[in-house]
Order: structure tokens, then sequence, then C-alpha cells
């Protein structure tokens, strides 16, 4: 018998599966859509803190990544990109005593005894003092061993066997020139921070992540920085000097394109005796290698001054004839006698005062123009402050203060009576030079055109008349071992007894020339400074600046006239031909 379905129940089946497919395909795409908002949402989310990072809270997400990427202290380099600074990865040595004592179990810190330790890392490290390094070990206390150790001792360290020799990987500053410039840039101690020169006074601003990416440009020159220290080390050696001080400036911007003080350091490698000094040493004027004796230690520069004089006075008018002639035989002021180290004739003018560099004729000049007109260029020129530049040591000069007597107008006149820095020369030279706009002096690379105005202290005519003038005392007077050929070099020497107990020492002196360059058209100054140098052969067993600083200027002047875009040039100079009938026989 066949089965028969009603046609109402296959109806009723039909609707149901279809309803159920409705239904199942309405919840997948309800289910679709939830997993499409889902995603909407996190990727909102993500865009919200994305937004909130980069617009709101920058600050410990991106100290981190560049944490992450640059070296922890910014690199500095010369005016021309040359690394005189940067940090890189090294190896340190680290005593742990505790590493042998992990479990608690209070042994001893060693496996061999500290006397043998100490022996094994002396072979290693000849330059380590072994009895320190037995009582550290002996102690048991934790600490540096050395700073810096090459990958190949790091192995013959590990070849000891002792865990409580560590070598932790530590960022390190190098400084790829060594000793050059060591004044300038100063070091960084142990606690990671800058000391004395330029590593002082970035420390902030190398160690930002958001200023250190790039390096920071200094104006010092390499070129013309190794050149001066090579020729201040071996003028001093040759002399037998304590000490010399140079400094090479650029006459229209202020910048400072080599800076050197002798003895010099080493930043590379510090040592507590370059940067401090005994008691004892110090009562004898002995000063640290760190010392910086163009910035800090203030002199008497003696007869370097008497050009600055003499531009006052022709400024001011008191001088209007150079042919005017002086007396020249010794007198007497307050008591005290101006004289000359030998009778020079009875009478001289002004361009002859300055060839044979009379401190008679000298103290004429003031007398007539006055002490207060004198100080008053004097603190036009920044002498009565401490050098402007950017270095943390920087020397206050010994001025008198308020109104000075006829004698101190005197001897100020010839470099006596006031004790300055060679940096506070510099710049007094190169407002002399330049036109007569003093600036103050900057370690920083200055753009073109953005040297800062200054502030006049000579008049344009005044500042040429004195070009003429040192060039003449170049070419005819005291400063003629300086006169380079080719290159116009103008200048004075300056010889000045240092002070001591009782009075001034005249078996020790400080020669210093002043120098500028090309005179047709100044550009730069050069100071140099030697510290109770000694007559010897090199100098025709004579003490005075002629004969050893003046020298100096005139090997270094070639080395670096060509670095700084200044040729020799034979047929070129400064025209002298109004002078030359006033200074008689010099030839």
């Amino acid at each position: 018998m066949t089965a028969y379905a009603a046609p109402h129940t296959i109806i009723t089946g039909q609707a149901g599966r279809v309803d159920h497919r409705r239904r199942a395909l309405l919840v997948a795409r309800l289910r679709l859509l939830l997993i499409a908002l889902a995603f909407v949402l996190v990727a909102a989310a993500a865009l919200v803190r994305i937004t909130w990072i980069g617009t709101v809270e920058p600050g410990p997400t991106q100290r981190s990544m560049a944490d992450a990427l640059l070296p922890p202290r910014g690199e500095i380099t010369d005016r021309n990109g040359v690394p005189l600074a940067r940090a890189f990865p090294a190896y340190a040595l680290w005593f742990n005593p505790a590493a042998m004592n992990e479990g608690g179990d209070g042994g001893p810190p060693l496996v061999k005894s500290p006397e043998e330790v100490a022996r094994e890392l002396k072979a290693i490290f000849p330059d380590l003092d072994q009895h320190e390094l037995t009582q550290q070990l002996r102690s048991g206390r934790a600490g540096y061993l050395r700073r810096r150790v090459l990958p190949e001792d790091a192995n013959r360290v590990i070849a000891i066997g002792e865990l409580a020799l560590e070598l932790p990987r530590e960022t390190d500053r190098h400084y790829p020139q060594g000793s050059l410039a060591a004044h300038v840039l100063g070091y960084v101690a142990a606690d990671g921070h800058g000391r004395v020169g330029m590593e002082s006074v970035l420390d902030e601003q190398l160690m930002d992540p958001a200023r250190r990416a790039e390096p920071v440009a200094l104006s010092i020159d390499t070129r013309v920085q190794g050149a001066l220290e090579d020729e201040l080390r071996s003028g001093m050696l040759a002399v037998d000097a304590v000490g010399a001080a140079g400094i090479v400036l650029d006459v229209d911007s202020g910048e400072v394109l080599a800076l050197a003080s002798l003895p010099e350091f080493d930043p590379n490698d510090v040592k507590s005796s370059d940067v401090k000094v005994t008691q004892e040493q110090y009562d004898r004027g002995i000063t640290a290698p760190a010392f910086n004796r163009v910035t800090n230690q203030v002199y008497e520069l003696g007869s370097t001054f008497k050009p600055l004089t003499v531009a006052a006075a022709i400024d001011s008018g008191s001088i209007t004839d150079l042919s005017r002639r002086y007396g020249a035989t010794p007198y007497q002021v307050q008591r005290r006698t101006i004289r000359d180290s030998h009778p020079l004739g009875a009478t001289l003018n002004t361009p002859e005062m300055l060839i044979h560099s009379s401190n008679i004729v000298t103290g004429h000049i003031v007398d007539e123009m006055g002490a207060a007109t004198l100080r008053k260029y004097m603190v036009d020129l920044g002498m009565n402050e401490r050098p402007y530049i950017e270095l943390p040591a920087r020397g206050f000069p010994i001025w008198q203060s308020g109104e000075w007597a006829p004698i101190r107008g005197i001897t100020v006149g010839y470099g006596h009576g006031i004790a300055v820095t060679p940096l506070h020369l510099a710049s007094a030279y190169a407002a002399m030079v330049n036109g007569g706009i003093w600036r103050p002096a900057t370690l920083h690379r200055i753009a073109p055109g953005q040297a800062p105005r200054g502030r006049r202290v000579f008049k344009a005519s005044t500042s040429a008349r004195m070009n003429q003038l040192l060039r003449m005392i170049a070419v005819y007077g005291t400063g003629r071992n300086a006169n380079a050929p080719g290159f116009r070099v103008g200048g004075k020497t300056g010889s000045a007894e240092k002070p001591g107990a009782g009075g001034y020492r005249t078996t020790s002196l400080v020669s210093t020339f002043a120098a500028a360059f090309p005179m047709d058209s100044p550009r730069y100054v050069v100071i140099v400074m030697l510290d109770e140098p000694k007559g010897t052969v090199a100098s025709s067993y004579q003490r005075t600046a002629a004969w050893n600083a003046a020298p100096i200027v005139g090997r270094l002047v070639p080395r670096i006239g060509p670095q700084l875009g200044v040729l020799p040039d034979a047929d070129r100079d400064i025209d002298l031909t109004d002078l030359r009938p006033l200074v008689g026989d010099v030839d």
C-alpha cells in the first residue's frame, strides 16, 4: 500500500527549512558585523593612542626611542666637521667581591691570592699600580679597577679565571685627536658629566636626546690648532720655559681658531695630578696641566700694551703729529723713576718709541693724554672684567679700581700695574686692527654674516694708522723675527718681570708677542706667550720676547696662513711711505 502525505504537511516542512536558513544567515551576518565592529574599535583605539603619544604625550616614548638609537652623549667637532669628542662602547674592569658568594656561603672573593691576581693584572696593564691594586683586592671593596679595556685585554682578564673580575660594557668618551685642544674640550668625569672645558659648558645639550643627534661644531680648526701647539711646544722646550700659551683669533667675528696652553693633558687619560697640585707646588707657582693659561691666568704683559696706549692717544686727539719728539731720558713721577732698559737717545717720536719700545716716551704720552682717558679705553676693551668666552675658567684681572693716579696710568701704558689674560690681549688687538670694533671671543662656530655687532672703541682712521705702526715694528723694530716673508705680519713684543715676594723677580720673565696678519687687510690676531723662558743657544742667550716669542709667530704664520686662505704675496704690503722718514736709520 503506497504511503500518502498530505499537501499541507509538505508545505509546512518546506517553509520551516526556509525559515531556519534565514535565521542562520541572519546570525552569521550579525556575527560578521560584530567581528568587523570589534576590529574597527581596536583600530580606532590604536589610532587614538598613537595620536595621543605623538601630540599630547611625546616625552617618555620619544626619549626611549632616542636613547635606543643615539649615543648617550653628543659629538663635538671642529669647524670643518673633524671629530674632537665622541662616545663609543667599551669594556671596563670591575671588581665584584660578591660574585664568588652568590649562595651566601661567605667564602673568599678570589680563588687566588690578591697579590697573585694583582700581579697578573699588572702584566696585562703595565700602567696600573700593583700595590694599590693589591690593597683594593684584599679589602674586598667593590669598584672600578680600570675604565677602558680593549677587547684583546678583556680576553686576557677572562683567562685569569676569577669570577670577581667582571667586564661590563659601558659607553666611553673618546677624543680621537688625543691631547689636541685639551683645554678647549675638557673631559668627561666618571659620573658621566663634563669638566673644565666645552664638555662642561655643553653638558646639558650633549646629554639631551632631543638635541644630541646633531654634532656641536666649535670654532676651532684642527689644522691651525695642531700647528699652534706644535710651534708652542718647540719654542717652549727650546728656551726651557715652565709654560706657554697661544691663541689665534678671527678679528671680524671673534671666533677662536686655536687656543693652546702648555703643558697639556690627555683627556683620554686624566689623572688627579692633571687637575690639581699640592699646596707646596701652588706656593711655588706651579699649576696643574689642566689649568688654562690663556683664559685663567693673569700676567703683566709688558710692552704689548704700548700700541694700545698709542691707539688711545691718537683716537682721543692727544697725538696729532707722529713726528713730534718726546724726551727719552729718565724722569720721576711720584717718587718713582721711569726708565728704559738701556739708553735710546735724547728724544724719540711715536714711531721710534714703538720700534725701540721706550717706557719713558710712553710715560710722556700718557702724561699728556691723562690717566683717566687711558683708563676709559681700557674699560672699553674689557680689561677690567673677566675675559669674554664660553669656558668656565676665566681669570679676573688685577685692576686698580677708582681713579688712577698719574703713575698708575703711566705703568699701565707700558704694560705694568695691570695683569690680564692673553685672551684679553687678543680681543683688544682684534679691536685695534679690525676697524675699531671690540667683539667677545667665542668657541662656537659663527655662520657667515652672523658675527655680533660688538662695540666701537677706536675710530676706523685710528685703526688704519695702528695697522701701519704694527707693521713698521715687524719690519724695523723688535718684531723682526716674526716677519714671515709675504704674509705682512705686524705686532709688538712684550717682556715683563714676574712679581714675587718683596717685588719683581728680575730673573723670571713673561715674554709675549702680539701679532696680526696680513696688515694690509687684517684677518687674524696671534698671541704667543712664554712663561719664564731661559737664555739658551736657541734664543742667542736672550730671554726677551724678540728672541723667543716672536720667532714662534714667524714660524707659525706661514703654516696656518694658507690653511686660512692667506697666501704669501711678496708684491703686496701696507703702505709705510709716510712713516719711513720718521724712523731714521733702523736697517
